[in-house]
């Protein structure tokens, strides 16, 4: 048997599919199955250790992105995909797998058209409330879908599409206390705030915290991922900003956090606050409130509708951008952090928001399908 994931262009279609592959290996197991061959096909292999912990081939496909606006960019990307997709057409022909798995994204694109042209059956899982154009697309010829939020089955015919939640890795599933304040140099004794910016960080989210910084860290310690490009500028600024502070220290930067550190951080945390993309799946697995600041304009206004999803289940609070103040996120962040009740309120909805079994549906499914084609 042989299963080729495609998607790309960020960790939240990444580390989605590694989760899908986790399972698979489990239920592979449990059913005493051959051990597939799984390819990962993208235009970059995103994390080559993780890839290459989970025994996952990486195939080249070189994929750019289509804008909505003018951009000479555009022309080039458009050359881009078209080599991608030779590229694709020449590795499928040659593997020939028995199901394509997409979780979308422009990288996907060059990947789910080879599919298309050799009559090979496609599983797309969408992770956001409103689909990508590359999905939208695909769920026109897809042999099954998944979605991980109930608002997205209207966007695909009825007969393919099935909820299942979306997947979150093994890794950092499970918060861990133990030795946390040891391993982030935190103090047991002061409440602490987990903050995320994604993987290439928020702007508007380090200029919000950095502004808010000396009120903050009056009460609260606060673990910050601003994104690896940006650890050194919010580093400088904040030095400016908390000279002679004596809380300074309660400020923990990080541009990257491997799992443990994710771990470690949810397992010490009493809030969130993060960009309304995949983040959400883990929070929600997690079980911490938190407060979720959705990008203005995305695909679709799909981070809107992701985040005022996940507000309806009780979970968190919504801060739009326009409303996105150093002086309102204080005020936000200390109204529930003096009410432990809306906090054990809101952690119990992120844990129902969750799906755990998320994975476990959609490797069901894959082996399912891929079975058959091998037939």
């Amino acid at each position: 048997m042989k299963i080729l994931f495609t998607g790309g262009g960020s960790g939240g279609h990444f580390y989605p599919i590694i989760a899908i592959i986790q399972e698979l290996r489990k239920v592979i197991s449990e059913e005493k199955l051959i051990d597939p061959q799984i390819y990962f096909m993208s235009d970059k292999p995103y994390n080559k250790k993780v890839l290459f912990d989970n025994e996952v081939i990486f195939k080249s496909a070189p994929a750019g992105k289509i804008r909505t606006y003018f951009s000479f960019r555009n022309f080039t990307d458009l050359i881009k995909t078209g080599v991608g997709v030779l590229k694709a057409v020449f590795s499928i022909y040659f593997l020939f797998p028995d199901i394509v798995v997409s979780k979308g994204g422009y990288a996907s694109f060059p990947a789910l058209l080879a599919a298309r042209i050799f009559g090979i059956p496609v599983l797309i899982h969408e992770s956001d409330s409103v689909p990508g154009k590359t999905n939208a697309w695909a769920g026109k010829f897809a042999k099954s879908i998944a979605v991980s939020y109930e608002d997205a089955v209207k966007f695909f015919p009825k007969d393919k599409v099935v909820f299942t939640g979306q997947p979150v890795r093994q890794e950092i599933q499970t918060p861990i206390e133990h030795g946390a304040y040891e391993y982030l140099n935190l103090s047991k004794d002061i409440p602490t705030i987990f903050i995320i910016g994604g993987s290439l960080g928020a702007r508007i989210i380090n200029d919000t915290v950095l502004d808010a910084l000396p009120q903050l860290i009056g009460e609260f310690q606060i673990i910050h991922q601003t994104g690896k490009d940006n650890l050194v500028e919010v580093n400088n600024r904040a030095s400016i900003l908390l000279e002679n502070n004596p809380n300074a220290s309660r400020y923990k930067t990080f541009g990257y956090l491997n799992d443990l550190a994710i771990q470690m951080s949810s397992g010490v945390s009493q809030l969130v606050l993060s960009r309304a993309g995949s983040t959400i799946f883990e929070i929600a697995s997690w079980g911490i409130p938190s407060i979720i600041v959705p990008i203005t304009e995305s695909n679709g206004n799909h981070q809107r509708e992701n985040a005022f999803n996940y507000a309806r289940s009780g979970a968190c609070i919504v801060m739009e951008e326009k409303n996105f103040s150093p002086n309102l996120l204080y005020s936000e962040i200390k109204r529930l952090m003096d009410d432990k009740k809306i906090r054990s309120d809101m952690g119990k909805a992120a844990k129902s928001f969750a799906s755990p079994k998320a994975g476990h549906k959609i490797a069901k499914q894959v082996i399912e399908i891929a079975l058959e084609h091998e037939k």
